[in-house]
């Protein structure tokens, strides 16, 4: 069972090609935490994970949001296997909708007539064909967190403020450094531990400094 804004998840025992360490301290992408708890207090009754992996968002979000409906989209087969098995673990299967490779239609068909529908959205890149208005209109009424891949893409963080500006509030947020002192117990063992052994079990072996937008409709 891990900690942090997902407190009492059960857990595999692995995770898709992110940190899995840091999942299970509750401090995985911490910098997002408040953001993830406005996204909860705006008790949405769709959310759409685009990348979903193994489920991290779109299960730790249907347990906090007991009356959500989540749709993720994950084109990995591990990663769609893992998401399943991590629904069931947590009893929210039924409300877990797992699908494949996401397209622009995909996302606008997944979004529907919805009102106030959340993407959260980590797809190495691929946002910027998925994160277009143009091509996705429910996008506009979106709730959108997005982590963003210039090194995979250029410039894809003034590219998306430039179509989100007019209809969103745009918030731009920035990964933190990590520190052994963040590993939240200290025991007797943990204090014979080598510091690196610490510095490994927090970090998420990023490629570069990470950032993501979160953006709200106006």
């Amino acid at each position: 069972m891990i900690e942090g804004p997902f407190q009492g998840m059960h857990y595999i025992d692995t995770a898709q090609s992110s940190a899995y360490i840091p999942k299970l301290l509750g401090i995985y992408e911490r910098e997002l935490t408040p953001q993830i708890e406005e996204l909860i207090s705006r008790q949405p009754v769709l959310i759409v994970d685009l990348g979903a992996a193994e489920g991290y968002y779109a299960v730790g979000l249907a347990m906090r949001i007991k009356n959500a409906q989540l749709i993720a989209f994950e084109m990995e087969q591990p990663g769609q296997a893992a998401l399943k098995k991590m629904a069931q673990l947590n009893n929210v299967d039924s409300r877990v909708h797992i699908h494949g490779k996401c397209e622009t239609p995909d996302l606008e068909k997944a979004l529907g007539n919805e009102s106030n529908p959340v993407v959260v959205c980590d797809v190495e890149g691929d946002e910027e064909k998925l994160l277009d208005p143009a091509a996705v209109p429910g996008l506009r009424r979106s709730s959108i967190l997005v982590e963003l891949h210039d090194f995979l893409v250029p410039n894809i963080t003034q590219t998306l403020f430039q179509r989100f500006e007019a209809t969103h509030h745009i918030e731009h947020i920035w990964q933190e450094s990590r520190s052994r002192d963040e590993f939240p117990w200290r025991t007797l063992g943990t204090t014979l531990l080598p510091g690196s052994y610490l510095d490994w079990s927090v970090s998420e072996w990023r490629p570069v400094r990470m950032a993501w937008l979160w953006m709200t409709p106006k």
